[in-house]
């Protein structure tokens, strides 16, 4: 397992943001089509589920993406 997280680290610093937004693309494209295959009646515990996790995520991202933005020595 160390040796498939060593890869997947090196992958993400040989690789620009173009490359890590198309690579979000296609797990956003995965996530809907999985999404498309639940039930009606478990969507809004799930549609809940991933809301806690797109704030616990998006928050952190924002805020160290607002520090490199801001940063003057850049």
């Amino acid at each position: 397992m160390r040796k498939l997280f060593e890869a997947a680290n090196r992958y993400v610093e040989t690789s620009d943001w173009k490359i890590i937004a198309v690579m979000k693309f296609c797990l956003i494209s995965l996530g809907i089509m999985i999404g498309m295959q639940i039930k009606p009646a478990y969507k809004n515990p799930v549609f809940l589920c991933a809301l806690g996790v797109f704030g616990i995520t998006f928050v952190p991202l924002m805020v160290r993406f607002y520090r490199v933005f801001t940063d003057k020595e850049a």
